[in-house]
């Protein structure tokens, strides 16, 4: 099973994302978008978004850092293990606070007003389910760094790049805390479900989201 889920699943999780993204958005250019639901319910949308894109953007800023960059190159900055670790709950666990109640605000908006309900495909339901696990076991695992700390980069940040190098070295994933395992099985669902999803508007980011006026609704 630790073959599959660490040397087989990511593999299959990163295919079916970057193919099926590629092939949705050749047949399918028309539905790119997240389908705004602002002419639905504008109000509860000025603080519930900003919330949850800059926690967003927070943590996937600490992802990068904390499992591309190797060990030794932080080190060799002059960042020890205690500066490392306190930066990281410093800027993890607002991230986390803001990422988690940006998505809670969220999903109350989306499924206490009956008119987003209807609006909501059975796939958005599936990935709002995933996603919301994947955040809360993520925030989990950076909390509980407070009180048992576990060094990531010496068992996770390894194996991560290890798939990146072809050669998978499942043996970093032993051992690890519950919060960590369920967190790598969550990303793997969630790559997955990236191409069917509202997701892929993130993809046209760096481009047309910059550079478009923006939709203005009014009220009737």
């Amino acid at each position: 099973m630790n073959e599959f889920l660490y040397g087989v699943l990511p593999y299959v999780a990163f295919t079916v994302l970057i193919g099926g993204t590629i092939i949705r958005y050749a047949q399918g250019e028309r539905g790119w978008t997240t389908k705004s639901s602002e002419f639905l319910s504008k109000d509860d949308l000025k603080l519930a978004g900003p919330m949850f894109h800059l926690g967003l953007f927070m943590a996937f800023g600490g992802h990068i850092i904390g499992i591309l960059i190797p060990k030794f190159v932080t080190e060799a900055a002059g960042v020890n293990e205690n500066m490392y670790h306190f930066i990281a709950l410093a800027g993890g666990i607002p991230a986390g606070v803001l990422f988690t109640l940006g998505f809670i605000m969220l999903m109350i908006r989306r499924f206490s007003n009956d008119k987003m309900k209807v609006n909501t495909s059975q796939i958005d339901k599936l990935l709002y389910l995933i996603l919301g696990l994947t955040i809360l076991t993520g925030f989990a695992g950076t909390l509980s760094g407070m009180f048992n700390h576990f060094d990531y980069r010496e068992h996770i940040s390894p194996w991560f790049r290890s798939l990146l190098m072809l050669s998978p070295e499942i043996s970093y994933m032993e051992d690890i805390p519950i919060f960590f395992r369920l967190h790598m099985l969550l990303w793997c669902l969630t790559a997955i479900l990236f191409p069917f999803s509202r997701l892929v508007h993130c993809l046209s980011f760096p481009f047309e989201y910059f550079c478009r006026s923006n939709i203005v609704y009014r009220r009737k």
